[in-house]
């Protein structure tokens, strides 16, 4: 059983080392979670973690927090989402400290430029993951890419995307149980 000063740790070094939201941190916690320390297995996590997005909130702390209470129940939900939590804090209270005299310093724009592939990579390699782990096939990988293009090129809401997903998947599986059925 992992203790709760590992799982503060596991979660405190993600919480710090990611930038970009919850799912880029989706590769650094599944690489600590199931590759290195084995805690649980990959279909588990990848469980866990559709769960996960369905739940209203910070993906970050949801994530933490559902990885917690699988692990050690309310005490492990508590430390993942406070050590997932505290750089983010601390980082936020120094930058709202020290904004105003750094806001138009030429070297912190070039940095935050800078930092931004690093985010996209860091979001597009757990989505990668997903689709090749669960086996989604190179003949429906039109309909991500379609999504993607109408969401950013269209400015389409991703919440009419889900909606429209959602009945045309029900129409799918009413239309394929009943031929399976007969």
């Amino acid at each position: 059983m992992v203790g709760l000063g590992k799982l503060f740790s596991i979660f405190l070094q993600i919480g710090a080392f990611t930038l970009g939201g919850g799912y880029a941190m989706l590769a650094m916690v599944e690489q600590a979670i199931v590759e290195k320390h084995k805690f649980m297995d990959k279909d588990d996590f990848w469980d866990l973690i559709a769960v996960v997005q369905t739940l209203p909130g910070v993906f970050a702390i949801n994530t933490a927090l559902y990885v917690g209470y699988k692990l050690r129940g309310k005490s492990g939900a508590l430390v993942a989402s406070l050590g997932a939590a505290l750089p983010s804090f601390v980082a936020i209270l120094l930058i709202a400290t020290f904004f105003a005299e750094i806001r138009d310093n030429s070297w912190v724009e070039k940095i935050f430029k800078g930092i931004r592939p690093c985010v996209v990579a860091l979001i597009l390699v757990p989505a990668i993951r997903l689709l090749v782990g669960e086996g989604i096939k190179w003949k429906i990988i039109w309909i991500p890419l379609l999504a993607g293009f109408l969401i950013w090129y269209l400015k389409v809401s991703p919440v009419i995307i889900i909606l429209i997903t959602a009945v045309l998947s029900l129409i799918y599986g009413f239309f394929t149980y009943k031929k399976i059925e007969k």
